[in-house]
């Protein structure tokens, strides 16, 4: 079997992921009343590029491709558990997250206002702090944001050896 075909499974597989992770977020604003702040739509964005590196990962089947995708898959998930966790450490005891880091790249791209029903942050980091089956939100966020650069990094290396 060629090295980019076996490739094709975890970029599958993190493409539905990192989609999946916005569609449940987008469930439980919608849905459960889990308002999002502007640390969770920042890595809502990240979980939908992530999805678009797979997506490359997998329009792109060469040795070439998937390096690219696998880089820019970790790379995204780096930041994006950098997010989770300073989101979590740091934003969530802030009683006002507005004109932060988060705050100024949503605003820069404008995504809030092309797509509010996902991108935009309806409330503030302190009140965005919400535990799902028992564990902080962002915790979620960062244990997929570790699994999806790990598939992407494990199946590459994986082919390379």
């Amino acid at each position: 079997m060629p090295i980019a075909v076996a490739r094709r499974g975890p970029f599958g597989l993190v493409f539905v992921l990192a989609l999946g992770a916005v569609a449940l977020a987008l469930v439980t604003q919608h849905r459960w009343d889990m308002q999002p702040c502007p640390w969770c739509v920042l890595q809502r964005l990240i979980f939908v590029l992530v999805g678009l590196a797979a997506g490359l990962g997998l329009l792109w089947p060469s040795r070439a491709g998937a390096w690219t995708a696998v880089l820019a898959i970790c790379v995204l998930s780096a930041l994006g558990a950098a997010a989770a966790l300073w989101q979590h450490f740091v934003a969530a005891a802030s009683a006002s997250c507005n004109l932060t880091l988060a705050d100024r790249i949503m605003s820069a791209l404008q995504l809030d206002a092309l797509l509010p029903e996902v991108f935009a942050a309806t409330a503030s980091c302190a009140d965005a702090k919400v535990n799902l089956l028992g564990l902080p939100y962002e915790f979620w966020s960062l244990g997929l944001f570790i699994v999806l650069g790990a598939v992407a990094l494990g199946a590459v290396l994986r082919r390379a050896g």
